[in-house]
């Protein structure tokens, strides 16, 4: 049986400044599976039992269980988007009531949080615990054992980032990366610029066709974020490549934006297109979220729930139809920027809330 444990902010800030020093950038496996060790030792040290270890081809995936008939999945990731080298120039630090220094909100401080509101329980039966490698990167190599785990127990927390103001997330967009290459015919732009196909001004053209499938009052977004094309200023462009990033709020919408891309065609004359792609994270509709957020209001009666833009794992748990209630990390900010910062004051109510939760969705099974 595990001893439950008090609460204490000071050993939640010495497990987040272990996490945050062990950089742990996705694709780098080395460093990944050093932090996922890391991972490890603070769930054994905290919670007992074992960890295991699951190496993938993104990186290693940590594993916890607590148990008995599968109830609860925590569900996280201990991956980064900021390189080597980020922690020498941002170390971990506390100051004026914040923690800050690479990855404290998206997601070490949540996962800190997640494991010592466990630790205070007495009996950890039905907990599941999974952290992943690959999250910031598309969960490609984790999605399977997250939809698996996620049927197994019935119920899913995740533990990103709260919203803005400390709100959980109750329903996120679909999202999805596209690019679009464009094949021309490369020519001297002096000499014979018709013997050439201007792949840049197809993709002028395309740009312009892709950003017009956006419908906004839908909660559809599209947007081309990077191009590029060209070799010399004196050489008709003979290739291009548009990435598009796009988040949807519907499944329909999800369909209608992939079949435009699918149809995407040429312009110019010769031109040819191709796209990869998809819109990779299905949307997580509020309904998901509406069962474990009214159990998380009656445990912290003034917390709010918003719906948000940004994509999680949890939106593969929700659109397998298990409930799934996202934002229950960090309260702070600057996700994926310079100045990502972690409220101090706010990771004991966080962990509370974990505890509560875990507590009232195993009450609910039993009764």
């Amino acid at each position: 049986m595990h001893q439950s444990t008090e609460i204490s902010t000071e050993a939640m800030l010495a497990d987040l400044r272990r996490l945050v020093e062990v950089e742990s950038p996705s694709r780098d496996l080395s460093a990944l599976e050093e932090s996922a060790e890391a991972v490890s030792e603070i769930l054994e040290k905290r919670l007992g039992g074992t960890a295991v270890l699951v190496p993938g081809e993104a990186g290693t995936h940590v594993r916890w269980s607590g148990g008995g008939t599968p109830q609860v999945l925590i569900l996280g990731h201990h991956d980064t988007v900021f390189p080597k080298g980020t922690l020498a120039a941002r170390p971990f630090q506390i100051s004026d009531g914040r923690a800050t220094g690479p990855g404290v909100f998206d997601m070490l401080g949540g996962l800190v949080q997640a494991v010592h509101g466990l630790a205070a329980l007495d009996d950890l039966s039905g907990v599941e615990i999974l952290v992943t490698a690959d999250e910031e990167v598309g969960s490609g190599t984790s999605r399977m054992l997250i939809e698996e785990l996620a049927q197994k127990c019935g119920a899913v927390l995740v533990f990103e980032g709260a919203a803005e103001g400390g709100g959980l997330k109750t329903g996120r967009k679909g999202c999805g990366t596209f690019r679009v290459s464009i094949e021309g015919r490369a020519a001297h732009a002096g000499l014979e610029p018709a013997a050439g196909i201007n792949a840049l001004v197809e993709a002028a053209h395309q740009v312009l066709a892709i950003a017009a499938l956006s419908r906004p009052e839908m909660g559809t977004t599209v947007t081309p974020t990077v191009a590029t094309a060209g070799t010399s200023d004196n050489v008709v462009p003979a290739e291009a490549t548009v990435l598009v990033d796009v988040r949807v709020e519907s499944a329909a919408e999800k369909d209608r934006v992939e079949a435009a891309f699918a149809a995407l065609t040429p312009h110019l004359p010769g031109a040819r297109i191709t796209v990869k792609g998809t819109v990779g994270r299905p949307p997580m509709p509020e309904s998901a979220a509406a069962k474990l957020f009214a159990m998380a209001q009656r445990l912290q009666p003034s917390i709010e729930g918003k719906a948000v833009g940004g994509g999680s794992d949890g939106n593969f748990t929700a659109a397998l139809g298990v409930p799934t209630l996202d934002g229950l990390g960090a309260v702070g900010g600057g996700a994926h920027a310079d100045h990502e910062y972690l409220m101090v004051d706010a990771m004991t109510e966080r962990a509370n809330l974990v505890s509560g939760l875990v507590e009232s969705i195993r009450r609910t099974r039993r009764n």
